[in-house]
């Protein structure tokens, strides 16, 4: 019998080569993509709030330079938040004259009222159908932060609590998005209602109005928040007199002389 190692098979079959290492593929280096987004999302929040508080008052300059330098930031993120107020209508860009913050145009105020008020007409009558316990102890607990800042007359935090309260309900209702919409159609309307809640007694009237709608959404009583909410929105209309005396400067355009359009639409 053949001793030894039996020869090699010839024929087709071929060795295996050696198997090669896995190709190692690194991902490209991660870039910190946060930093621009958030610095442009935050200069265009305080700007924002800084126009419809009238801390910046319409016509004023807005110099991208001097703000890029207080966030310790590019003009780059400063320029895309200038834009999207642009978009918002809160800031006028001139070339070769300058970026300044707009006049409040009067024309726009009926429209932005009337959607204001069919949304908000909406929701409180879904928050009254649908209202918990507990969210109902939260409207009430804002009532009383608003009692709080109208105390001290602060009409910065009365206007920050007013806002929270008006989102309460959106969200109690179950259509949250509702208050992003309102918020973008009545921004014009802001700046105008901060001309007026300094006036003595002001804020103690929308407290007591705030008091109706919350007792008809406790009561479950949709017709009752309705009515308590479209009071409270008529109540808060510009009238023509106050807008052309408040502050002539601050506005562009005309207003139409319609009180059932600047309450919000129909009675």
């Amino acid at each position: 019998m053949p001793s030894g190692n039996p020869p090699a098979k010839t024929g087709s079959t071929l060795a295996s080569p050696p198997k090669a290492a896995p190709l190692q593929i690194r991902p490209p280096a991660r870039r910190d993509v946060r930093r621009g987004p958030t610095a442009a999302d935050a200069i265009h929040r305080d700007l924002r709030a800084e126009i419809v508080s009238l801390k910046r008052k319409p016509g004023d300059p807005i110099a991208e330079k001097q703000i890029a330098e207080a966030y310790g930031v590019s003009r780059t993120p400063v320029r895309e938040a200038v834009l999207r107020l642009a978009d918002e209508g809160l800031i006028e860009i001139f070339p070769q004259s300058g970026t300044f913050v707009s006049r409040i145009p009067l024309g726009a105020l009926p429209e932005a009222g009337v959607i204001r008020k069919v949304l908000e007409r909406a929701t409180v009558r879904f928050a009254a159908e649908r209202a918990t316990r507990s969210q109902i102890a939260a409207l009430r607990a804002g009532l009383e932060r608003q009692r709080e800042v109208d105390a001290t007359g602060d009409a910065d935090g009365f206007h920050q609590a007013d806002e929270a309260f008006h989102a309460q309900i959106t969200e109690m209702a179950g259509y949250p998005g509702f208050w992003t919409i309102i918020q973008q159609a009545k921004v014009q309307l802001d700046r105008c209602r901060r001309l007026t809640l300094p006036v003595p007694g002001r804020m103690r009237t929308v407290i007591a109005e705030h008091e109706a709608i919350v007792e008809a959404i406790a009561g479950h009583d949709p017709d009752a928040a309705e009515r308590s909410l479209v009071r409270h929105l008529d109540n808060l209309q510009i009238t023509v007199d106050d807008v052309r005396n408040a502050a002539p400067l601050y506005f562009s355009g005309s207003l139409i002389e319609d009180p059932a359009a600047l309450a919000g639409g129909p009675r």
